[in-house]
């Protein structure tokens, strides 16, 4: 299958190297910004951009269909955390803005791993429990979306009758679901419910591992999409790739040091999310792994995020990212640390390389 690129994009211009966060889903809001980030992405040949979620940043259905009002082709992938909006009602609104965005978006369930993170929001259910109010929005959700006739629902969080919408996703059968997390409750509810299921940046053989897990909790015969998170640091050579890295990194230290950051020490140095205790298991293995996986971004920052990076020339993290396409994965996630600017890179230097080699791999498989 063709190999699909995603960004992201955020609200108000940000460096990740002047900011203690490593993160876009925060802010304000400038308008400008919105538009011109995501013409970038749509000029520099990417399929889609992400749309964050936090319990502080400004709302993604807004920022979606704004961006997507100032663009033609490009499309959304909206991050959203269930249990805040009624299941029925999210149905809804996700039917509505793919016809107004003209099928343009998917949706990425984000379930939640921080418990400071959801009780900003209100809610104060453990970590393996909202994966099992997950499972059941997102039945719900897809028997809205798909139903001719009104139904009934009892569940352990949700109660309904007659519950049915007027408006159908504009997709067919239904809105693409992307869906994240690394613990075993994530798989099991991820593997049933999604079309693609993203990791973040590990190394390949975990990266392998952790598509068969996946596969294996699907029901029989699902087929299922895979993706994983990037950080590409580009340099005209490898050397000046490098420099550019510990440049990055150094940064990063000296912002979060200069906003009083400091990681925590002993057990609550351990984040909640699995992901990120994972990327950090990696970090102390080796600051390198394969080709140039790159992990002391993820050591400095706790691993809260999207925080390991692919360092080399353009030809280089090409090459790395085919690999990944060739471990199995179909959707490649790439963000800069000077987002406006390593998104042209991305779009200029990389993409194009990719996309022509998957297209010679492909093309190749079929004339055996």
């Amino acid at each position: 299958m063709t190999v699909e690129f995603i960004g992201m994009i955020g609200t108000r211009p940000a460096s990740e190297l002047n900011s203690p966060a490593v993160s876009l889903t925060g802010g304000t809001v400038n308008p400008d910004y919105v538009r011109k980030f995501a013409k970038v992405h749509e000029d520099g040949g990417f399929d889609r951009v992400l749309v964050g979620y936090s319990s502080t940043g400004p709302d993604g259905f807004n920022v979606v269909s704004y961006a997507a009002s100032v663009t033609e082709r490009l499309k959304f992938l909206l991050a959203h955390r269930p249990g805040f909006v009624s299941p029925t009602l999210a149905a809804r609104k996700l039917a509505t803005l793919d016809h107004f965005t003209q099928g343009r978006i998917a949706v990425h369930i984000i379930t939640g791993s921080s418990d400071a993170e959801q009780q900003r929001d209100g809610d104060w259910l453990d970590h393996d429990t909202r994966y099992r109010r997950t499972d059941e929005y997102l039945d719900i959700i897809r028997r809205v979306w798909t139903s001719a006739e009104p139904f009934d629902y009892e569940g352990e969080f949700y109660r309904l009758k007659n519950a049915f919408s007027d408006v159908k996703p504009l997709q067919k059968p239904y809105i693409p679901i992307y869906f994240g997390g690394a613990s075993g409750a994530a798989v099991t509810v991820g593997a049933k419910h999604s079309n693609v299921y993203a990791f973040w940046g590990e190394p390949l053989a975990a990266i392998k591992q952790r598509i068969a897990e996946v596969k294996a909790a699907a029901p029989p015969g699902k087929p299922l999409r895979f993706s994983v998170s990037l950080r590409p640091i580009l340099g005209e050579t490898e050397e000046r790739a490098w420099e550019r890295a510990r440049y990055i990194l150094s940064r990063i230290r000296q912002t979060r040091a200069d906003a009083g950051l400091q990681l925590p020490v002993g057990v609550a140095a351990r984040p909640q999310a699995i992901g990120s205790q994972r990327l950090l298991e990696f970090a102390q293995e080796s600051e390198i792994h394969d080709k140039r996986l790159w992990t002391p971004v993820a050591a400095a920052t706790g691993a809260y995020g999207n925080t390991t990076a692919l360092v080399g020339t353009p030809e280089q993290v090409a090459e790395s990212l085919v690999d990944y396409y060739e471990a199995g994965v179909t959707t490649l996630l790439i963000r800069g640390f000077e987002p406006v600017e390593d998104a042209i890179a991305y779009g200029r230097d990389v993409i194009p390389l990719v996309r022509l080699e998957v297209q010679r791999r492909e093309q190749q498989a079929v004339n055996v």
